[in-house]
């Protein structure tokens, strides 16, 4: 039988300025460990700490501009376009431009803070 998520739990997200992380498939909210499926939305200036997660994070944009740091340089994710991140990748997210981002992010598997591995 499918499995009706009726509500996201909302989690509290790391990084210098509050962020909105709404889970509707994941750990916290359904007990799914294979994937996990979360609506965020950042203000502007938000950025959080570096890291090398353990999963793959497949992430659109809906509105606003998400700044993706990797180790070879920056890449801007503005709305309508999407972005993968590779497990054992350094990475940081930022939202830089006025207007923040609104942005879904898929994670295979889910996000856990075992496997996020931030940077101090």
């Amino acid at each position: 039988m499918p499995t009706l998520i009726t509500t996201p739990t909302q989690i509290t997200a790391a990084g210098n300025k509050p962020k909105v992380i709404r889970e509707y498939i994941g750990r916290v909210n359904s007990g799914t460990s294979a994937v996990s499926v979360a609506h965020m939305t950042s203000p502007t200036g938000w950025i959080e700490p570096g890291q090398r997660p353990q999963f793959d994070e497949y992430t659109m944009v809906l509105k606003g501009t998400l700044r993706v740091e990797h180790a070879q340089g920056t890449i801007d994710v503005a709305a309508g376009q999407a972005i993968i991140t590779h497990a054992g990748e350094w990475v940081r997210y930022s939202t830089p431009e006025p207007e923040g981002a609104d942005y879904i992010a898929i994670c295979l598997p889910a996000f856990s803070m075992e496997t996020v591995h931030r940077d101090p």
